[in-house]
């Protein structure tokens, strides 16, 4: 039996959803892979931070920020809790880290200083934080593998969908060589909503209501999310190494009911298209609003539905549809990784 302690650094959406996706599978990872586990630390941003080397009761910290918005997790601590997430990660004790820390599309800081110090104490380490992938991708996989420790983000891109285990695991000796698909769940939802009539600000503020989008959805609508996670991609599954600044990149802020309904009369639908294909040594990738007709495997994606199709050297297309993400799907795929990096 391997008993494995945990700490989370980011406990928002998705590390709520997979503090109880853990507890809910609690017994299947017990009988299934030998697996048991502690909670030896919390960070939040907003909750305070909590240490405690005999284990953290993860249900009472839930039921604690479900039903009190303004609790505070510290009372959970054993002594005084650090005053930072640094100083967190070196106290924490735990042998698998959970860094869901807020996205930085420009650097991938803090998130990839608080990976480099996990891997140095000799922490595995999940995340569905995309820019320490895009930004730091070697060095961390390369520090990793020194220190016989996993670095892990299947989450990162498509949530829990297995992009990045399956050419990792699936597919050896493949190349890609081009991938074209839909990325981005709130912008899909945003073109949907048109189509039903609604105007552009209308359908934003039904993905805010819905909780897909930001109070500033810009990150969205101009395309950053999707080309960091192209930029993603290309880097690990594509082995070149692509910056966010380096994906032509277009949002959907121009489209228009009119070009929405326009485009519908004539049996098309406007979608956020992301691609990328080898070129010369490199990439060219994009991230730009297109009209895709029905023979496209994207015109079926609706709402928060994602797509993503695949061409390698030695397969013909091969597609993967995720279907209606939320955060428990994201959360699965930090548990999947966590799965994987100890048992692995």
């Amino acid at each position: 039996m391997i008993h494995t302690k945990l700490a989370f650094l980011g406990f928002g959406n998705v590390g709520k959803a997979l503090a109880r996706l853990l507890l809910q599978k609690s017994r299947e990872l017990e009988e299934r892979y030998n697996l048991t586990f502690s909670v030896t630390g919390i960070a939040t941003g907003k909750h305070g931070i909590a240490i405690n080397p005999q284990g953290i009761e993860l249900g009472d910290v839930l039921t604690l920020l479900k039903d009190d918005k303004q609790g505070d997790i510290s009372q959970s601590s054993f002594g005084k809790p650090p005053s930072d997430n640094f100083e967190f990660i070196r106290a924490c004790g735990a042998d698998v880290l959970f860094e869901n820390t807020p996205v930085n599309y420009e650097t991938g800081q803090p998130a990839v200083d608080h990976i480099h110090l996990a891997l140095e104490l000799g922490m595995h380490v999940v995340t569905a934080n995309k820019g320490p992938v895009v930004h730091a991708y070697r060095s961390l996989t390369d520090q990793a593998r020194a220190v016989g420790r996993r670095f892990y983000f299947e989450s990162a891109v498509m949530d829990g969908a297995p992009i990045f285990s399956l050419f990792r695991e699936t597919l050896p000796a493949s190349k890609l060589v081009k991938f074209q698909g839909v990325l981005n769940s709130t912008t899909n939802m945003i073109l949907t909503r048109m189509e039903m009539g609604e105007g552009f600000d209308q359908a934003v503020a039904y993905a805010q209501k819905i909780g897909i989008a930001e109070t500033d959805p810009s990150g969205d609508i101009d395309g950053w999310d999707a080309a960091v996670k192209v930029a993603a991609l290309a880097t690990v599954i594509m082995g070149i190494s692509l910056k966010p600044q380096d994906v032509e990149r277009q949002g959907i802020r121009h489209i228009t009911p009119k070009m929405v309904a326009e485009a519908a009369a004539q049996g098309l639908r406007w979608k956020l298209v992301c691609s990328a294909v080898c070129k010369d040594g490199g990439v060219q990738a994009t991230v730009r609003p297109e009209l895709v007709d029905r023979a496209s495997p994207m015109y079926a994606a609706e709402g928060t539905t994602s797509i993503m199709q695949f061409e390698t050297d030695v397969l013909g297309r091969l597609s993967i549809i995720e279907e209606n993400p939320g955060p428990t799907t994201t959360a699965y795929g930090c548990m999947a990784d966590f799965i994987n990096a100890v048992s692995g």
